[in-house]
């Protein structure tokens, strides 16, 4: 189900939280309970190098499919970020993941959260957990994911609302009209043209 909107004063809508840690080999995912009190691990999602782009990725038709599934109100995604706060490559390569994922679970919202240090954390977690340092490969994409998502909905408990920066579907709204070689749509421009034409012509034919 979509977020409901939030005022000052209102509680924070019920619905499950999906928490996505973006890996350039997996892909990591963590839900929380209804209430958003404690984000478990679900699923590691190998990564779909074969894909042109996200939008035609088999790993991002998994994730909707899981967002489905679950019902989730809202995903949150990690965005990474240098130490100092600056955003590189791999900041953008999530955001354009994240916006295709946006298109294709919308209402749903996509926000982005900031994810600096979370494999740390999912390691240190891993460690604390008795888990053998050689089989942290196989699930901390998952604790990853946990982490991501717990920290956001701990700041939800905080700000008393939703947290993070919001994919705004609109941001691709000048690219629905392009052709598949992307030259801008002249559909309308060549029809307008035409009736120009044809006007002009009935206005040559027309009886004095």
């Amino acid at each position: 189900m979509p977020a409901e909107p939030i005022t000052p004063g209102d509680a924070l809508p019920r619905g499950v939280r999906l928490g996505v840690d973006l890996g350039d080999v997996r892909i990591g995912l963590a839900t929380s309970d209804p209430d958003g009190l404690l984000a478990t691990p679900v699923e590691t999602v190998p990564r779909d190098r074969v894909a042109g782009t996200p939008d035609q990725a088999t790993d991002l038709a998994r994730i909707v499919d899981i967002v489905r599934e679950s019902c989730a109100a809202v995903v949150y995604v990690g965005l990474p970020r240098h130490l100092s706060g600056r955003e590189g490559s791999a900041s953008a390569s999530v955001r354009t993941y994240s916006d295709a994922l946006a298109q294709a679970i919308a209402p749903v919202p996509v926000r982005l959260v900031d994810e600096r240090l979370t494999t740390v954390s999912a390691h240190r977690a891993l460690r604390a957990s008795g888990r053998p340092g050689r089989r942290h490969r196989q699930v901390v994409d998952q604790a990853a994911a946990v982490v991501i998502l717990q920290s956001a909905i701990d700041a939800e408990r905080t700000a008393g609302g939703r947290v993070g920066e919001v994919i705004e579907l609109s941001t691709r709204g000048a690219e629905t009209g392009r052709g598949s070689a992307g030259a801008p749509d002249r559909t309308g421009v060549e029809r307008t043209d035409l009736m120009d034409r044809t006007a002009r012509t009935s206005q040559r034919e027309a009886p004095l």
